[in-house]
């Protein structure tokens, strides 16, 4: 029996993480669930957008199932995800958008897993006021060879697990030549390592006209933080959104799984919540933990729902049904 440390975070976190365990149960998966608190409900009750008992559970336990959190915007507390990603030292942000049958999208033929780095670069938020009047602010980033090797090294062996044929590194290197520049040089490096698999780089502007004329032609991409940021997220919009998506944080000795789209205050406790991101992080979750076979049952479990049983998904993903008849036809696969 393997402990997960469960949050089911903010607005529609606790129908979605309701949703997703009830399916990895009737799964047979040997997961014994550990519910803690974060986030912006638990930030109003107790002052503390991350309680200390949160954090000695993942001490613990080293692996995290989160549903989405509420993170103020401008003001009050930093972003929780980005303190747990630092604190546990997750340095690779693992992205899949993979075209799923009768979901919407541009394009049909998508199949790419973008790494980002996740501990440096412009997204760690330091900044600062350059004068005391606050008219003129300033952002670090940073970027070193340790951080850059290991997502890098990361990207590459994961396309040689899992048979991919190339990897594109982003990068801004004509401008940003210190930082994204050391970046494209120790990708390079790396990949003389890798002959099995192609290499190629991108300017991340050009990297983002790319993805939505030709996606198909992306296989594994790997980038700095911020690029990642943006670039995963349209990476998402190709293949339906947000709602469709996984999302793995991956570090040396802890791994947190969660979903990416927001907390949705406006529909929570409405039954119209789409816990299939959190779903398909949670199953690479199980790959994490080296239970490919219960994985593939529930995906292939989504896939016919998807497929055959449209009437019993959400609206939001094509449906006229509600998270629980969604998560009830997923089940009763399962069962068979």
């Amino acid at each position: 029996m393997q402990n997960v440390v469960l949050i089911p975070g903010d607005g529609i976190g606790k129908e979605i993480t309701k949703a997703v365990t009830t399916i990895i149960d009737a799964s047979g998966a040997k997961i014994n669930w550990i519910e803690c608190e974060a986030g912006e409900a638990t930030f109003k009750k107790t002052g503390n957008p991350l309680p200390d008992e949160t954090i000695s559970a993942i001490e613990e336990h080293r692996i995290v199932l989160k549903g989405p959190l509420t993170t103020p915007v401008g003001a009050g507390f930093r972003s929780i995800n980005v303190a747990l990603r630092q604190k546990f030292n997750l340095y690779s942000n693992i992205r899949p958008a993979k075209s799923l049958p009768n979901i919407e999208g541009p394009f049909r033929s998508v199949d790419l897993v973008l790494f980002r780095e996740n501990t440096q670069g412009l997204y760690i938020g330091k900044e600062h006021w350059v004068d005391d009047d606050k008219k003129h602010a300033e952002s670090i980033a940073v970027v070193t060879r340790d951080a850059s090797e290991r997502i890098i090294t990361a990207a590459f062996e994961y396309a040689m697990k899992n048979k991919r044929k190339k990897v594109t590194l982003v990068h801004k290197a004509n401008i940003l030549k210190l930082t994204t520049g050391l970046f494209l040089e120790i990708g390079r490096e790396v990949a003389k390592n890798y002959p099995e698999i192609e290499f190629e780089d991108l300017i991340v502007d050009n990297m983002a006209m790319q993805m939505v004329l030709r996606p198909h032609i992306f296989d594994v991409i790997v980038t700095t933080n911020l690029f990642g940021d943006i670039l995963s997220d349209l990476a998402s919009g190709l293949v339906g959104g947000l709602g469709v998506t996984g999302a793995a944080n991956i570090g040396d000795s802890a791994a947190m799984f969660e979903a990416v789209h927001g907390s949705a205050p406006d529909i929570a406790g409405q039954g119209k919540a789409n816990p299939t991101a959190l779903l398909f992080s949670a199953l690479m979750m199980l790959e994490y933990l080296d239970d490919y076979k219960t994985a593939e049952k529930i995906r292939s479990a989504v896939y016919t729902v998807l497929q055959d049983h449209k009437e019993e998904c959400t609206v939001d993903i094509g449906g006229s049904g509600t998270t629980q008849t969604y998560t009830d036809a997923i089940c009763r696969l399962l069962s068979y």
